[in-house]
Formats: C-alpha cells, sequence, structure tokens
C-alpha cells in the first residue's frame, strides 16, 4: 500500500517540527478549569463507542477518550506525533493508532460509530470544509456520533491574526522553541457556519460554546 500522503504540507511541516512542545497549549492558566471539564465531557459522549480520531496529534485526547470508548482507531499524516502518541498511558489494545491524511481518511477502516476532531477544524480552509464534513462522514455507520473541539478566538489569550486572505480564512505566525516561525492556517468560525457545515449529514447537531473553546456534538442521518 503507498504511503498516506498530506493534503497539507506545511501544516504537516510545522507539528512535525513542534511535536515535542505541542502539549505545552494545554498549560494556560486561564484555561485549566475548561480544560478540566472537557477531559470528562468528552470521553462521556463516546461511552461504548469505536471512535476515529481524526488528526490524534500526540494523542492528548486520545488517552482520555479510551477511558470509556469500546475502541480508538486514532490517525494522523505525521509520523513524530504519531511515535508520541504511542507512548501515552492507554491500556493495551484499546487504541490502535495508524497515519492517514486528515482530509481524505484513506486508510481509515470501517465500523466506527462515532468519530472525533480535535483542533483540526480550524485549520482545513473555507473551501475544503464541505469536503472533510463529506469525507469524514462517508468512513462512519448511519446515525454514529461526531464530536468536533476547537478555539474560539479570546484576544487575551489567544495568538493574534496576522492576516486574512481574499477567501476569509485567517493566520496566524506561530515561533517554536527552535526560533523557527511558521506562519498557520487557523480559522474561527461562526455557529451559523458550523451548523450550516453539518447540515447536509447530520439529523440533529448542537454547538456547546465556552470562554476558549467550542463543542460540536451531531448525530449522522
Amino acid at each position: 500500500m503507498d504511503e498516506p500522503q498530506s493534503t497539507t504540507p506545511q501544516l504537516e511541516k510545522y507539528y512535525e517540527k513542534r511535536a515535542a512542545e505541542y502539549e505545552q497549549i494545554y498549560q494556560k492558566a486561564e484555561r485549566q478549569d475548561e480544560l478540566e471539564w472537557l477531559r470528562r465531557r468528552i470521553p462521556e459522549l463516546f461511552a461504548g463507542r469505536t471512535v476515529l480520531e481524526v488528526a490524534c496529534g500526540t494523542g492528548y485526547w486520545t488517552q482520555f477518550i479510551a477511558r470509556k470508548a469500546k475502541k480508538v482507531l486514532a490517525c494522523d499524516i505525521n509520523d513524530a506525533v504519531l511515535e508520541i502518541a504511542r507512548e501515552k498511558p492507554i491500556p493495551a489494545g484499546k487504541v490502535d493508532f495508524f497515519k492517514a491524511d486528515a482530509v481524505t481518511l484513506e486508510s481509515a477502516p470501517p465500523g466506527c460509530d462515532a468519530a472525533f476532531a480535535g483542533f483540526w477544524w480550524s485549520h482545513v480552509k473555507k473551501s475544503g470544509i464541505e469536503r472533510f464534513v463529506a469525507s469524514l462522514s462517508s468512513k462512519l455507520e448511519p446515525g454514529a456520533r461526531v464530536v468536533i473541539l476547537d478555539n474560539l478566538f479570546v484576544g487575551s489569550s489567544s495568538t493574534p491574526i496576522s492576516r486574512r486572505d481574499a477567501e476569509g480564512n485567517t493566520y496566524q505566525k506561530r515561533k517554536i522553541l527552535s526560533g523557527e516561525e511558521y506562519e498557520v492556517l487557523k480559522n474561527f468560525p461562526t455557529a451559523d457556519e458550523l451548523r450550516a457545515a453539518v447540515a447536509g449529514v447530520a439529523r440533529e447537531a448542537h454547538l456547546e460554546s465556552l470562554t476558549y473553546y467550542w463543542l460540536l456534538v451531531f448525530t449522522l442521518k
């Protein structure tokens, strides 16, 4: 089988370079109460389900989802973050990590009745959201539960927006510990945009908005 190819090579390079320091984003003092709530809330949503996790990164959320899920099939395109994810303290047999592009999900296995994508939606261009939603939905069983977690923009806590392109996508300039700087696509969709994006595939959907994060939960038709 051919090696999966990234549809977002610049983003892949950024996360490869940042892999060892990625989880520092979960150390911001002002976000701890919400993160504690999410670490309880998200696993409950997947209790007893077989979960396809998209762009799992270093496995930060995988380790919590695995506590309640029947099984987690977690993918990422980046070998560097998958190496870290595989070292997480997860009971044997609960998680299978595999390499796959988060947009196409070409090598995703069948039989999943749930899916999770944490902090991936914001890295998809507005013009690519429809394709991502369709691709993800096609890999899941009818009636599957889908949970999307991502950031709200808060000026006092978020990295400033560096520019906006003609399509309306927004970008941030991010510097890693080595001193290298990368421009990273980071969108902050409105509630209406989120609901519209899943309207064609969802039987029902609801949005849970916190101060720093949003959680979109929907059930496939």
